[in-house]
């Protein structure tokens, strides 16, 4: 049985090293361009280079997110980006562009490539779609449940979170930052507008933090996840901090070591503690064990329970320790959500203490002006944020082969390379052999390598060894095993040409809710998502909109549809007159020629690529101009009729396994799709000239 792969996320240099010496046997990073975490500090080129050696050094996989959307004018750019990634020898990269994964395929071959989470991939439907095109692995989608990824039968290698931040939207599925604040979760730059306060308007208003959601944490089930045979396990987190990564890390190192062991993995209470002091919001198990994932209490870090204050005053505040508390600690009072660090700490009798223990009391300087006797939470472990971690150290064999009149000759060994090196001609010893124990003190001495001497075998045949030679081979060998174990690979050149497209047949289309709209606007191409209604219309330009979702797939054939995934379009494109819709997140030509080739009819552009852009290289390409278009889709949603912000109103439609909250209508004077709610249909005819 393969060995499943833990996935640890790393942000800068000093997180990756301890993500690997904690016990990853994998971690991802991103670069300055091109990956999902815009704010986090990412790597240069010059520190992605020194990653990869880092991490190959050590037996450790790298792989590099390159998972927005790719713009038309950026293609060249991420190529020359691609191109670099492979040289220096990644492991693999994680995308989500289809058209880019496509190109990539075609044009560095030999890079592996991960389909990011934001693909959306929850079926065998659109696994199987990128496994034909040479996808390696796909990232699951975060709404699916633990049996239905058993379910799955498509061979392409399974990857799936098992801790950290969740996202509350379908990944990939979320333009909520993007259309109320320009800053769009595709492309990396996402404000988290899901962990921002609301009001509920549903008969009684009530204000919740009700689109946040509470952090995943599976350590209670890796025996279960593990029996699922699933390739790799990915910790979120790739904007924490060196201590969370390292020591979240570590705690699933010894669940997954446990279980290959044959023992029952179980997590210890301190542990447990520890993690909830580093980071939470809350832990749940999230949908692969159906477990609920809202937290509308608060979206922030919650920390673990230390006590309750039982007296104040202007100057002091007196807490009931159910926890140790150590000065530089983080606190933070959870009914009056303010929060400090104890920098100063006194015991009960008023004098500076460095630490009191769980039952003493407390008193810290009043910094915050608290006014109520709250309960406490420890949210900043101070000696668990600074506790200094392992330091990976590789084991080596050596060999040493020491006979008069030849050559001295030492091997290394890493239990896959072998290195031999042979140094000057040895003299017969005169006076004495050098003995066994000078040979091996010499060979200890590995100091600032990575490196520490597991075996040794040492012959020596009437020999005096010079252990100035016998340190310089040392080091020779040590040096060439390093550069062994980064491996290599040689520089490639393509050449991209775009093609130029001269047909501009561009036309109006419009989506129905009702068959009054629906006859209004007969003679041009019409969606519905209306199935009767469709059925009665089709030997017209009617399409059957299907569902954003898709858990089951009718046997259409003939049909004229109108698609959301990437699973109908692999289900139907080729019996079927499909056109795909912008949740595909289509914002260049080459994903158009995806789809084009695949059999899609037409491909309507994602809402935050540059159309006119794209319509120079391709042809039979859509957009929408008018509408009210779907902010984000969940996978279910407390009941409630709207949600408010400010000035905001988002209508939730409840349908049988989504929630969709739409935005307010955009407004484009250009050919292209009319999305249809309750609008005027006379003056929009009026306006577009239909």
């Amino acid at each position: 049985m393969d060995k499943c792969e833990l996935l640890s996320p790393a942000g800068d240099m000093e997180t990756l090293i301890a993500a690997v010496n904690n016990g990853a046997d994998a971690v991802y990073v991103g670069g300055k361009m091109f990956g999902a975490r815009a704010f986090a500090k990412n790597f240069s080129y010059d520190e992605l280079e020194k990653a990869v050696k880092y991490c190959h050094l050590y037996g450790v996989h790298l792989y590099v997110t390159a998972n927005t959307i790719i713009f038309e004018n950026e293609i060249d750019e991420f190529l020359k980006y691609m191109k670099f990634l492979y040289e220096i020898n990644v492991d693999a990269v994680i995308m989500q562009d289809l058209g880019m994964i496509s190109l990539v395929r075609k044009l560095i071959p030999n890079l592996e490539i991960h389909a990011s989470t934001q693909m959306n991939c929850y079926n065998d439907e659109s696994l199987n779609l990128l496994f034909n095109m040479g996808v390696k692995r796909a990232v699951l989608a975060r709404e699916m449940s633990l049996d239905e990824i058993l379910a799955l039968k498509c061979p392409i290698e399974k990857e799936i979170f098992i801790h950290g931040a969740l996202c509350v939207s379908y990944s990939g599925q979320c333009l909520f930052s993007y259309l109320n604040g320009g800053r769009s979760g595709n492309r990396g730059s996402c404000s988290g507008s899901c962990r921002l306060n609301y009001e509920l308007l549903d008969g009684n208003v009530s204000r919740g933090y009700f689109l946040s959601t509470k952090d995943l944490c599976t350590v209670d089930y890796i025996k279960e996840i593990l029996d699922a045979n699933i390739h790799s396990l990915k910790i979120e987190g790739r904007m924490k901090s060196p201590s969370y990564v390292g020591y979240v890390t570590k705690v699933y190192r010894r669940l997954i070591d446990e279980y290959y062991l044959g023992k029952n993995p179980k997590i210890t209470k301190e542990e447990m503690i520890n993690l909830y002091k580093l980071f939470n919001r809350e832990f749940t198990s999230g949908y692969l064990f159906k477990n609920n994932i809202y937290n509308s209490k608060s979206p922030n870090h919650l920390g673990y329970p230390l006590g309750k204050v039982i007296k104040k005053d202007k100057d002091k505040i007196y807490i009931k320790l159910t926890d140790d508390l150590h000065q530089e600690d983080g606190i933070r009072f959870c009914e009056s959500n303010k929060g400090m660090i104890v920098n100063k700490l006194y015991n009960e009798q008023g004098l500076l203490v460095n630490h009191l223990c769980k039952g003493e009391i407390a008193v810290i300087d009043n910094k915050v002006n608290l006014i109520n006797l709250d309960m406490v939470n420890k949210t900043i472990d101070y000696f668990l944020v600074n506790e200094k971690g392992p330091i990976k150290k590789i084991p080596i064999c050596f060999k040493v082969l020491a006979k008069a009149h030849e050559p001295l000759k030492l091997t290394i060994s890493d239990g896959v390379n072998e290195i031999s090196l042979k140094s000057v001609l040895l003299d017969e010893a005169k006076n004495r052999v050098t003995s066994e124990d000078e040979v091996y003190s010499k060979l200890c001495k590995l100091g600032s390598t990575p490196f520490y001497l597991d075996k040794c075998e040492i012959i020596i045949n009437n020999a005096f060894i010079p252990m100035k030679f016998l340190n310089e081979l040392r080091r020779k060998a040590c040096d060439e095993l390093i550069l062994k174990r980064y491996g290599v690979r040689n520089k490639i050149s393509f050449k991209y040409d775009k093609s130029l497209n001269n047909d501009f047949n561009l036309k109006y289309s419009v989506l129905v809710r009702n068959e009054n709209q629906l006859k209004e606007f007969l003679g041009m191409r019409i969606y519905t998502e209306d199935y009767d209604l469709y059925k009665k219309y089709k030997d017209y330009d009617v399409y059957y909109k299907l569902p954003r979702i898709m858990n089951e797939y009718p046997n259409f054939e003939g049909e004229k549809l109108l698609v959301s995934d990437l699973g109908s379009v692999y289900k139907y494109a080729l019996n079927n007159d499909v056109i795909t819709d912008y949740p595909l997140n289509v914002s260049n030509s080459e994903s158009v020629k995806v789809l084009k080739n695949l059999g899609v009819k037409v491909v309507t552009i994602s809402l935050e690529a540059d159309f006119e852009e794209i319509l120079k290289h391709v042809s039979g390409i859509e957009r929408v101009i008018y509408g009210r278009p779907d902010l984000m889709i969940l996978k279910n949603f407390r009941k409630g009729d709207y949600l408010k912000r400010f000035d905001d109103y988002f209508p939730i439609i409840h349908g049988k396994y989504v929630t969709i909250l739409h935005h307010e209508n955009i407004c484009l004077k250009k050919i292209g799709r009319i999305i249809l709610f309750d609008d005027d249909i006379s003056d929009l005819k009026k306006f577009y000239g239909i």
